[in-house]
């Protein structure tokens, strides 16, 4: 039998710890499930660095995690071990640019006891008055690097996302705790919402700002929250420019942008809309994602081992 999921977490002040003892808005960002280009790690970095934190729950990660699926990284050096990266999986109470506070749950996903741990970030939601909970992370799509980066997004209500379009009406998935954590709070009638940035294929696993930056103009917009965006930015063109380099170095690569490039823009056109969401492969004569992220791949694995 289950214990008490508030066993799962420890108070690091006081609680509520707040002067109103009142907290809109709770973010997710969980490590673990899919997150293309990082795009939920990213945010979460980025907020913590960029805005004063203060930590006010730490969660059990021994009873959640499981070593063996995903061992923590530890450094061996001169017989000795030097370090070890401890997992972590909290919740931090920060403030965007005018004040107003807001909860960032961020850390491993867990692999064990989802429901108890969902009942305890209810718990937690409940005690410092939470009327909205966002999740984020990026999902790989066959989009191309050089357009706007789209988002899908998912709520609890119809209303919460009916300025954004739906491109799927029905799929089966993999679920994660994220997912079940805005299925429970809607079935407990908790206004909760979702967005997963699309990362092209073929940068999936390599840090994409772009993404996450889009994510936190997305979390702004539904919440109304005033936070820094600008050093994402930045780091998404710095990227951007880099990617543009290695595609203009290859004109099998560039020809594989190019007709991502058309498909975006013919769905866009087809949609009425500069930035259209979710773009599906209208072409038979177009690659597949599996095939976009080979071709890439393999031109950056030539690149990587080229002496010159």
């Amino acid at each position: 039998m289950a214990g008490d999921p508030r066993e799962l977490y420890r108070h690091e002040v006081p609680e509520p710890a707040l002067p109103e003892g009142q907290v809109p808005i709770l973010v997710h960002a969980l490590q673990g499930s899919v997150d293309a280009g990082h795009a939920g790690a990213l945010l979460a970095t980025h907020l913590t660095s960029s805005l004063s934190v203060r930590r006010v729950a730490t969660f059990d990660i021994d009873v959640l995690l499981d070593y063996r699926s995903r061992r923590p990284a530890m450094r061996y050096e001169d017989g000795a071990w030097r370090s070890y990266e401890a997992p972590e999986l909290v919740v931090d109470l920060m403030h965007d640019d005018d004040g107003t506070a807001l909860l960032l749950l961020h850390g491993l996903e867990p692999d064990l006891q989802w429901e108890r741990f969902v009942s305890a970030v209810g718990d937690l939601i409940r005690s410092y008055g939470v009327q909205t909970t966002v999740g984020v992370h990026g999902i790989p799509m066959g989009v191309p690097h050089t357009r706007p980066v789209t988002v899908t997004a998912h709520g609890t209500r119809p209303e919460l996302v009916e300025d954004y379009p739906g491109y799927i009406s029905a799929v089966r998935v993999p679920g994660s705790a994220a997912a079940l954590l805005e299925y429970r709070l809607g079935q407990d009638d908790q206004d909760a919402l979702g967005f997963a940035a699309h990362v092209p294929h073929y940068l999936a696993q390599s840090d994409y700002p772009q993404a996450a930056a889009e994510l936190v103009r997305q979390v702004m917009r539904v919440t109304g929250l005033k936070l820094p965006v600008g050093d994402l930015e930045a780091d998404g063109q710095r990227i951007q420019a880099e990617i543009d380099r290695q595609v203009a170095a290859s004109e099998e690569v560039g020809q594989v942008v190019s007709a991502l490039e058309e498909q975006f823009d013919s769905f866009a056109e087809a949609a009425g809309s500069p930035v259209p969401g979710t773009p599906e492969t209208g072409s038979e004569d177009l690659p597949s994602a599996d095939e976009i992220a080979a071709q890439f791949e393999a031109y950056l694995a030539g690149k990587d081992g080229d002496s010159s």
